[in-house]
Parts: C-alpha cells; structure tokens; sequence
C-alpha cells in the first residue's frame, strides 16, 4: 500500500471500471493512473467488505472509507514464508503461468502467507533490475490516442482583417488507425472536452481507453506514476463509461501512434490546404472532413485495405454504444462556504445546507445548472443564474431562526417600509445596502419595521426621521429613541446639542497660521 491513501473519488472510479466495465486489474491500473497492487488491493478490500456495484446511493465517502480501513488484524511474521522469487521468475515464462496462480500456490503452502498485492509488489521490486522495453500491442476498439498538431491554420475575420490561428485535433484509434481531426479556437479545457465528444460521436462508440498528452486541459498535474487526471475530463470519461490513460512524461513512446497520426494530418490534410484562405471555423471543418474521408478511405502502402476497412472489421464492432445523451459541458471547482451558508460562483451565491459553513464543498458548473458536493454526495442543486451579487437560496438549507426571514424580499420590505412614510422606507434602502449581502440586513429590517406594532407608524416614521438626521440607522438607535421618546421631540431641540462654533478650547484654523 502506498504511504498516501487514494481519495475516494478514485477508489469509487476503481471499483466502477472494474465491476462496471470489467475492465482487468491491468487496465484499471493504467487507466486510473496507479500501480496495479493498488488496484488489486482496493479490490480485495471492497470484496472483503461485501461490496457490490453500483454502489449504494446512502453509502458517502465516509463510510466507504470505513469499510475499506477497518484497524489491520495482527499477525505474527514468523507464520508467513518468502516467496523464491527466482523460482517464480521462471515459472511466469511458462505458457499460461500467471502472478495470481502463483500467488494461490504460495497461500496454499503459507496458509497465513502475504495478500496478493504485497506478493506482486515485491516481485516487481526483485524484478525491477531488468531494463525491459514495452511492447505495445493494441487490441480492437482498446485505445483511443487523442493530440494536437503542432501546425495551426488561419482564420481570417472578414469584418476587421484579424487572423487567428485555429488550432487543429487529432485521434487515432490504436487496432485500425482510424483517424479524426478538427479544428478549435484552442486547447482550452471547454474546447479539449469538446473535440472529444465529436470524435466519439464520429467513431459511434467508445474505446475502452483515452491517451492523451499531458495536456494541461487534460491532466492537472504531470506525474510519472499518478498523473491527476483533470476533474471535468474524468467527469466526461466518467458518462462514456471510458477510462483516462494519460501518456507518461518524456515517453514519446507511449503515444507514438497520435505523433504518427499527427503526421499524417499534417501531410495530407494541413499541407493542402496551406494556400487556401478560410473566414470561418466552420468552412475550415467542413474542409478538414472533406479530406478526412479520402484520408480514412486511402490504400495503405504495405498493408491490404485502408483505415476505414479495418476500422470497420476491428475497431467498429467491439466498440462500447454511446450513451443516450452527449456529454454536458461542467467545470468542477472548490468553494469555501461563508458564513451565510453560501458559496460563491462567479459573483452569484447559491445557499449549502448550513452544517456545512467554513467547509469547502466541490461545485460542478454546467452552462444551466450549479450542484454543489461534499465527500462525494450532493447536497445542493440550483438553476445557474448570471446575475451577479445576487443569492439563490433554498428553504430547507436555511437555519430555523432564518427560514422565516427567508421568505422576505428586498422588494417585499421596501413596499411594507413605505406604507410607513418615506422616512422608513429610505431608513430600509439604507438598512439593505449597508450589508454585502441583503439577506444579512433582513432581521434587522424586519425588527426595525415590527416596532411600529407597539408604538405605531406615526411615531416610528419620526423616530426614522430622527435617525436619518443623526446617521445611526441601527435597529438599537430607533428603539431607544421610541423607548425614550425622543421621537416627540422637534428635530431643532436635537440639533441644538451639536457643539458651538466657538469655544475656549476650539482654536479654529487662524491657530496655525
């Protein structure tokens, strides 16, 4: 095991692409990004605590790590015995001899011998001094090898002249060669996601595997072993039942097949249109799959059949169906809740249920909805608004002592404020706009406006009056000026408390000069 714990998002992802697809452990590792000892011990540990897929809805991150974690049982080292490993180096050159029968042999003379994922961790470690070259064979409808031309073409704007250079993707699927390309404004994270589902959508199904470069769209963070796989693009790959295989850093091998796709974009598709001029990106994609389609459908030089046959023979068939619905654009960000049980999404505020103020929840941005998670469940969903300093707040995520100020408006208050006089109704504006946000002033517009049940509109309106006047627009102020009954007396009374223009002690502006 390693010594940092996967998050359970990756586990749930282990599990789903194991169970779910029946993908191997092999697979799974390279898919998921992790060592393959990993992935067999998160097996072993889900089917020890009786798990199953999908997984219950109920069945948080929290529990799930519970499940998994429970306090390790001691056991004595002297019961266990060391493999011989040469022996089994030997044994796995047989035909059909692998790691896990092995293993079984092993438990079966140890009974109390080590797990599987300890057995094929360390035999990696034995067998690590051997310098050994990967092979890649790429089976039918397995990989999906996506990239980015080096060469750009330009786009020019009829209104202004401007050109910009579109960027051009390319997929290749491993078994037939089967080659799409297309042209974007960028390689930005919308426009990456993008490209992917119209490439999906051309082949009519889905590889069991997507490799990319470490594309910073793609991949969050580069790593040898454990790259972090973008949140969005994993979301994507999560709702095609596909998993990420990114390429390894400084391993050109690993995605020699797009390079050699690349390159055959950039001959036969880039290189013909170097003199032609395109205004829109839409003409330049309706070219790009003009030349596609005879590109697919050329004769291989020393193959029978060209990249359309054999897609259709390999690939096509053993493709996974597409699910109901493309993909939906989402962006996923983190958010700190405020105080107010409020997250804030580009100037909006959407409410969270408000145990979780001062947490930090995952937000999952769609062009028409917000969903808000935490430790894997979702715990608010809202229509996504655009309008900028405004709150979107629902009952139920609201403490009991607010839910009745809840219901309340800005709106609502102003019209209850005016009935009053107009000194209330500006001592409210005043109220409103003196907070960040207008549901933190409601209480206080609603105490101020509830005082005119004990002492009346018309003496509240004067106490307003009074307030405005000495600029203390404060619930405390009104009511003391109502409990003391200031409010009876003439504004000039209260003026004439105001210190004197002249005064033993007030040397006045000649002092300094």
């Amino acid at each position: 095991m390693p010594a940092k714990r996967l998050s359970m998002r990756k586990i749930r992802e282990v599990l789903r692409l194991k169970w779910g697809n029946g993908m191997s452990n092999r697979r799974i590792a390279a898919g998921s990004g992790i060592g393959r000892p990993t992935v067999s011990e998160y097996l072993r540990r889900a089917e020890e605590a009786g798990l199953s897929w999908p997984l219950p809805d109920d069945l948080n991150d929290a529990r799930l790590e519970r499940l998994l974690f429970p306090p390790p049982p001691d056991l004595p080292a002297q019961k266990r015995g060391i493999p011989d490993w040469a022996h089994i180096h030997g044994e796995l050159k047989q035909k059909g001899v692998t790691l896990f029968l092995l293993w079984q042999e092993y438990r079966a003379n140890h009974p109390d011998g080590y797990q599987y994922s300890w057995f094929c961790e360390h035999y990696r470690a034995w067998q690590g001094k051997l310098d050994m070259v990967m092979r890649q064979d790429h089976r039918a409808g397995e990989k999906l090898f996506v990239d980015y031309a080096g060469q750009t073409v330009p786009i020019i704007d009829r209104a202004t002249g401007e050109i910009r250079e579109a960027q051009i993707f390319v997929a290749v699927l491993g078994a037939s060669n089967y080659t799409y390309a297309e042209a974007t404004w960028s390689q930005s994270l919308p426009d990456w996601i993008g490209s992917h589902v119209r490439c999906l959508h051309f082949l009519g199904g889905v590889p069991e595997l997507v490799v990319p470069d470490n594309l910073r769209s793609g991949v969050s963070k580069a790593h040898h072993y454990e790259p972090d796989t973008n949140p969005t693009y994993q979301d994507m790959a999560s709702h095609y039942g596909v998993a990420v295989l990114p390429a390894r850093v400084r391993k050109p091998r690993d995605k020699a097949k797009v390079e050699g796709g690349v390159l055959i974009v950039e001959r036969w598709i880039l290189a013909v249109l170097r003199h032609r001029q395109f205004f829109s990106l839409v003409e330049l994609n309706a070219v790009i799959r003009e030349l596609l389609e005879k590109l697919n459908a050329r004769p291989f030089r020393k193959l029978p059949g060209c990249r359309r046959e054999h897609f259709e023979q390999l690939d096509q068939p053993v493709l996974q169906p597409l699910p109901a619905e493309p993909y939906v654009y989402a962006e996923w960000k983190k958010a700190r809740v405020h105080i107010d049980y409020h997250v804030a999404i580009e100037g909006h505020y959407y409410s969270v249920p408000y145990a979780l103020i001062k947490k930090e929840v995952e937000v999952r941005i769609t062009r028409n909805t917000i969903e808000c998670f935490h430790k894997g469940n979702r715990v608010a969903s809202h229509q996504r608004s655009h309008h900028k300093g405004r709150h979107t707040t629902v009952t139920a995520h609201m403490p009991e002592s607010h839910r009745q100020a809840g219901e309340w408006s800005p709106e609502r208050l102003m019209r209850w404020a005016s009935k009053t006089g107009p000194a209330t109704e500006k001592l409210i504006q005043t109220v409103l706009g003196s907070r960040k946000h207008p549901q933190q002033a409601y209480r206080s517009c609603l105490g101020i406006l509830r005082l005119s049940k004990p002492y009346g509109d018309e003496r509240l309106e004067a106490a307003c009056r009074r307030a405005l006047t000495l600029g203390s627009c404060r619930y405390k102020s009104i009511e003391s000026i109502l409990k003391h009954r200031l409010d009876e007396q003439p504004l000039e009374a209260q003026q004439e408390l105001a210190l004197p223009d002249t005064h033993d002690n007030i040397r006045g502006p000649a002092y300094y000069h």
